[in-house]
């Protein structure tokens, strides 16, 4: 019954079994990601700060010296710290995405690597 251009059963249940594993490996990366402490830091290294792996805060940290500057300057800093942690974390996040999807362009709301 061949030839009617449908996919070979043995081809629809491998990629069914695949789909799962991709699934349950999508599971464990997401409980990874939650663990993960990422830290980013301003330019002088004054402010820190910690996300997980899926971006959520953890902490931050401002070194007493900054405390000095004017308001504008520390928010500055703070600024610069978050942005250098999300990036950090956007990065590990979409590396690690890769890796459990052997590379495949899933093309998820988010995860576009050309951005």
């Amino acid at each position: 019954m061949a030839g009617f251009g449908l996919p070979n059963f043995g081809q629809i249940t491998e990629a069914f079994k695949k789909a799962q594993q991709i699934q349950q490996d999508a599971q464990k990366l997401q409980a990874e990601l939650d663990e993960m402490e990422i830290e980013g830091t301003n330019q002088d290294g004054n402010v820190s700060i910690w996300l997980s792996g899926n971006q959520k805060p953890l902490r931050v940290e401002i070194d007493q010296s900054i405390l000095s500057n004017n308001q504008e300057k520390i928010e500055k800093a703070i600024l610069e710290a978050l942005e250098n942690a999300y990036d950090i974390s956007t990065n590990t996040m979409k590396s690690r995405m890769e890796d459990l999807t052997g590379g495949l362009k899933l093309n998820l709301p988010g995860m576009n690597v050309d951005e």
